[in-house]
Parts: C-alpha cells; sequence; structure tokens
C-alpha cells in the first residue's frame, strides 16, 4: 500500500537516521516500504541472492545503498546490515512493511528531540489480502525497530531474530503495516522457512524432539491462536492463521527429530 500524502508530510532535510532492510526476491513489495522510509538520510539494502527486480528498483530511489552478501541467518544478516550503518540512529524494516506517515513523523520528532533513550517501539498491523488482522494473537503486536547504533543489535537467532538495546525504550502511538500474506500459499511457503529455520536453530540448543510433543504442542499452538486469542472472530482469515500455525509447530518439532536422529 502506497500512502498518498506521505510526500508531501515529508520535510525537505532528510532525517538523519540509517535505515537498514535484508531482502531476497522481494520485487512484489519494496517499492512501496522504500517509499515509506524515502525522509531517511541512508537506506541501506543488503540482498542475499535475487534474481528478481528488486535491485533495480531499489537503486532508483535516492538514498539507497545496495550490497550483496551471503545468507547469514536472520539475525547475524541484520546484523551485517547494522554494520553499514553510518548514522547514530538506526531503524530497521522488512521489504513486505511500510512505515505511515504518522510513524514517520513521531521517528523523526523522538530523533531531532535527543530524548535520553536507545531506542523506540511500535505497534505493528499485521494484514492478509490487505486486510488488518485484528486478532489471532497478531495485534497489538509490539516491536522494537529504532535504536541507537552504539546501543543496540540483533541477537544471533537463525530465525525470529530481535534487537536487544542497552538503556529505556520509548513507546510511540503510531503503527507499522505489515503486507507479507496476500495468498493462503504464503502461510505455507513463511511456515516452511521459520519451521525448517527454528528446528535448527532448536537442534543446536540441544532440544529434543518427539511424536507425542509433537501432537501437545500442535494442538495447543491452535487452541491458542484460534480460542484464546480469538481468531474466530477474524472469520475465515482466522482459521487459516491458526492452522497454519499449528502446521508450522508440528513440522518443526518433527523435522528437529529427524535432524537429532542424524547426529
Amino acid at each position: 500500500m502506497v500512502h498518498q500524502g506521505l510526500a508531501d508530510r515529508a520535510v525537505t532535510a532528510p532525517c538523519k537516521i540509517s535505515v537498514i532492510l535484508i531482502v531476497l526476491n522481494g520485487e512484489a513489495t519494496i517499492a512501496p516500504c522504500l517509499q515509506s522510509v524515502s525522509w531517511a538520510a541512508e537506506i541501506i539494502v543488503v540482498d542475499s541472492g535475487s534474481t528478481d527486480r528488486t535491485e533495480e528498483i531499489c537503486t532508483t530511489y535516492p538514498g539507497v545503498r545496495f550490497f550483496h552478501h551471503p545468507w547469514l541467518g536472520y539475525g547475524p544478516q541484520k546484523n551485517y546490515a547494522l554494520s553499514l550503518a553510518t548514522h547514530e540512529w538506526v531503524l530497521s524494516i522488512d521489504a513486505d512493511e511500510v512505515i505511515t506517515p504518522e510513524l514517520a513523523e513521531e521517528i523523526r520528532g523522538a530523533i531531532d528531540n535527543n530524548g535520553a533513550y536507545a531506542g523506540l517501539s511500535f505497534r505493528r498491523k499485521n494484514m492478509y489480502k490487505k486486510r488488518w488482522v485484528r486478532h489471532s494473537g497478531w495485534w497489538p503486536d509490539e516491536i522494537l525497530r529504532v535504536f541507537r547504533k552504539d546501543a543496540g543489535r540483533f541477537n544471533d537467532r537463525q530465525v525470529h531474530e530481535s534487537v536487544e538495546v542497552n538503556g529505556a525504550v520509548k513507546k510511540l502511538a503510531g503503527v507499522m503495516e505489515h503486507f507479507s500474506y496476500n495468498r493462503p500459499e504464503d502461510f505455507i511457503l513463511k511456515m516452511y522457512s521459520y519451521s525448517t529455520a527454528g528446528a535448527r536453530q532448536m537442534r543446536v540448543a540441544g532440544k529434543r524432539g518427539g511424536a507425542l510433543r509433537a501432537v501437545v504442542r500442535t494442538v495447543a499452538a491452535f487452541v491458542k491462536s484460534y480460542i484464546l486469542k480469538r481468531g474466530f472472530l477474524d472469520g475465515r482469515t482466522g482459521l487459516l492463521v491458526a492452522v497454519s500455525g499449528a502446521i508450522g509447530v508440528f513440522y518443526k518439532i518433527i523435522m528437529l527429530s529427524e535432524l537429532n536422529e542424524e547426529d
């Protein structure tokens, strides 16, 4: 989604912040993402092997610095992108995310005021077919994505990485929008990717799998999303979220068992 009026709201002088972005074959979503952060002085894109028009699209935007780098896992790859940032403040965004004009203004104001905080957090609206999923454990989705470079870094998790900061975090009222899912198969593709990486991560941590554990946790995941988090109020989308999430849990634990048997 391209927000009308974003350019009108942006002030002439770029904000002294480095936007970092890791990407692989992001041509379908990256243009609105880059437009939403066009107010930043620097946009660093780290590509891990795209075969589509990602680089061509990125290089049409002023301020973009485009790098090629082999895939390291989510946390390590983002830390590599972070190492390339040249400004005191950093904003981490994914290719399927958009900063709303209201949130952009809040971020700019917080940085300009130079308050005594190390990071800025805000909520994220997760979308399916450009419609906001209000339940299913998807809202409110509080995330920390803006931080001082010398006070934060990403943990080394291969999946579900997060920023760890040393200092106070200020909560903002604005929201980010996340357009990751447009078709049912998008859930399956992401589930497979995350579950595979998650199983390998659990193996390194010494976790064990097992059929009974897989069944129990699969059922628990579905009940949590669809019943406890009121996914049923999201209609068919809520059912899709709950089922795909539960299948992801099942696949991750079964794959963990397979990996452990290889030892």
